[in-house]
């Protein structure tokens, strides 16, 4: 055989496309990942002003009008109302104004992101400098002390993301990318519903228990864990059951490509590019994120978005995937649910 003949037998046309495929995966992969981290920029964080009223106006104007518009400035009644919108993440900071005095109180709550607290805290101290005045910070919701960087949530549901796609990607290439038939699709998603339970539990044992990096409910962080492993492993399926082999890149471009970047983990939506603010909350790693600190942090608030997000997507990735396993069996012939014919035996 010829060197061009044996390429050919050694690299087939498919599997030459699925390496063109991973070499565009690796070039969104850097694309993505260089383009929300390389230059973080505050804008728009939720920032309320306690004030007497002939100071809040003229406050509020000066700090909605600071260059490049980091803040995104209202005012509250009072600093009890103020800590209260940071401790149901409606906010991101506060100032509480003292007339009598030079030194004013820097409500923040760095269990939401430390890199978010600082820049809130470093606007803020920047902007009170020109006025001749400083600032006290008091953190309402702060961070655990194993707890670095605010970075354990984020970790801890990269890791559930990661096992949903592994555990998708096994069954298919343990037995076809496509289920064979309902039955088999049907086999698959409770498999997959038994695996993130355990997923869940475990990966809310060690971050919890084990290492004391996140603090909060184990029993609702593991039940978090199991909708984001069920959500991922269910969109990977479904994935899986559209395009074959090639959903797993699909599922990577989706979940990892576009989701850990744009999850809020090392920098929070406020401190991201546009893209990725805006997409963030629609993914499963963002949506588990925001869940996660909320749980750790924030007493359980605004979790309703983020646990809809996840629903929506284990919901439509399980119906897709029974739905293509129906639609690929009656393609085939024979009735639905019923498995592959089987040859006579000769």
């Amino acid at each position: 055989m010829t060197f061009v003949d044996e390429m050919k037998n050694a690299v087939t046309v498919r599997a030459a496309l699925l390496v063109i495929g991973v070499l565009g995966l690796m070039v969104a992969f850097i694309a993505s990942y260089a383009g929300a981290f390389h230059s973080p920029k505050p804008k728009d964080i939720p920032f309320a002003v306690v004030a007497p009223q002939q100071i809040s106006g003229p406050l509020t104007q000066r700090l909605g009008s600071l260059p490049g518009g980091p803040l995104d400035v209202r005012t509250a009644k009072d600093e009890a109302g103020a800590a209260r919108q940071l401790r149901d993440r409606s906010i991101d900071g506060a100032l509480i104004v003292d007339p009598r005095g030079t030194t004013d109180k820097l409500l923040v709550a760095s269990g939401g992101g430390a890199s978010l607290a600082q820049a809130v805290e470093a606007i803020a101290t920047a902007a009170e400098k020109a006025q001749q005045r400083t600032v006290k910070v008091n953190d309402v919701a702060p961070a655990a002390e194993g707890d670095s960087r605010t970075l354990s949530s984020f970790y801890l549901v990269v890791g559930w993301c990661v096992g949903g796609y592994l555990c998708a990607a096994i069954l298919a290439i343990s037995a076809g990318a496509r289920p064979a038939n309902t039955h088999r699709a049907l086999i698959r998603l409770l498999v997959l519903a038994v695996y993130s339970i355990a997923a869940g539990l475990l990966g809310s044992l060690i971050i919890g228990p084990v290492l004391g990096a996140l603090p909060g409910s184990y029993i609702s962080l593991a039940g978090l864990g199991a909708l984001v492993v069920f959500a991922v492993g269910a969109t990977t399926l479904a994935f899986q059951g559209l395009a074959g082999v090639v959903g797993i890149g699909l599922a990577i471009l989706v979940i990892v490509v576009l989701g850990n970047p744009s999850a809020g983990g090392a920098y929070p939506y406020p401190l991201l590019p546009p893209f990725w603010r805006t997409i963030g909350p629609g993914l499963p790693p963002g949506a588990g994120t925001w869940a996660a600190r909320s749980i750790a942090y924030f007493r359980g608030e605004a979790v309703t978005w983020p646990l809809l997000v996840l629903s929506i997507w284990a919901v439509l990735g399980s119906a897709v995937t029974v739905a293509m396993a129906t639609f690929r069996r009656g393609q085939e012939g024979g009735p639905v649910g019923a498995g592959r014919p089987v040859a006579p035996t000769p």
